[in-house]
């Protein structure tokens, strides 16, 4: 299957690209005009995130685009509740990979936070996304089940965490895989991003967006959510 075989919604634009180094510089290169261009027409410019090993290379293209990157505020779709300093954090890795060089000037709004529990630290992080200005650029990832941010299939609050009409901005959950407790902008937060951007690769992800075309139970597979016009997919082998 290529994604020219796709049934996309229309409004939904694909690009392809060879390989993952050339969809991470172009990614780049997309983001950093678009970020540009709110400066230039407010002034500043917030961009969004996902986590995980697969943005790396996006991050590292990124940084060393010619932005005021004074002008911009970074934050995450999702974080897994861990440290900072942990191997698994969001955080950590755009510390390590996108906030260096000029791009350090960029104030960073994480979801992360030392509290008594999970929801404790999703009710402190909401607090926190109050002061987020509107979203220029989200970039979601995906996962093989059809996770975007931290909306994973069956996990508690996941019903909630959809809805678009819950004002609520960050929701507690729980993923398949270590670590589990998750923090994760909710649907209503992350659809109000003026751009949107999804990128994957490889087959499998594919597979999983032809299945996710094919039905409309966002709760069995949440990336359904954000399969709207506008929405831009980056995919590679």
């Amino acid at each position: 299957m290529a994604i020219s075989d796709l049934k996309l919604p229309e409004g939904v634009t694909a690009h392809t690209f060879e390989h993952s180094a050339a969809l991470a510089r172009e990614l780049a290169k997309k983001v950093a005009a678009q970020l540009s261009a709110a400066i230039a027409g407010t002034g500043q410019a917030t961009l969004v995130v996902s986590g995980g090993r697969s943005p790396v290379a996006f991050f590292e293209h990124l940084r060393e685009q010619p932005l005021e990157w004074s002008k911009v505020v970074v934050s995450l779709a999702d974080e897994r509740w861990v440290p900072v300093e942990h191997v698994d954090s969001n955080a950590g890795l755009l510390k390590k990979h996108l906030l260096q060089g000029a791009a350090a000037k960029a104030r960073f709004v994480g979801l992360y936070n030392v509290a008594a529990n999970l929801e404790d630290a999703a009710e402190q992080a909401d607090r926190l996304l109050a002061e987020l200005p509107p979203i220029d650029v989200l970039i979601l990832g995906m996962g093989d089940d059809g996770h975007t941010a931290s909306l994973f299939p069956d996990s508690p609050n996941l019903n909630q965490a959809l809805q678009l009409d819950n004002p609520r901005r960050c929701w507690p959950m729980l993923a398949p895989t270590v670590p589990h407790q998750r923090l994760s902008m909710s649907r209503s937060l992350l659809a109000s991003a003026k751009t949107t951007v999804l990128s994957i690769q490889g087959q499998s992800k594919l597979n999983t967006l032809n299945d996710a075309l094919a039905g409309n139970d966002v709760a069995a597979l949440p990336i359904r959510a954000f399969l709207q016009p506008t929405l831009e997919i980056y995919w590679c082998p």
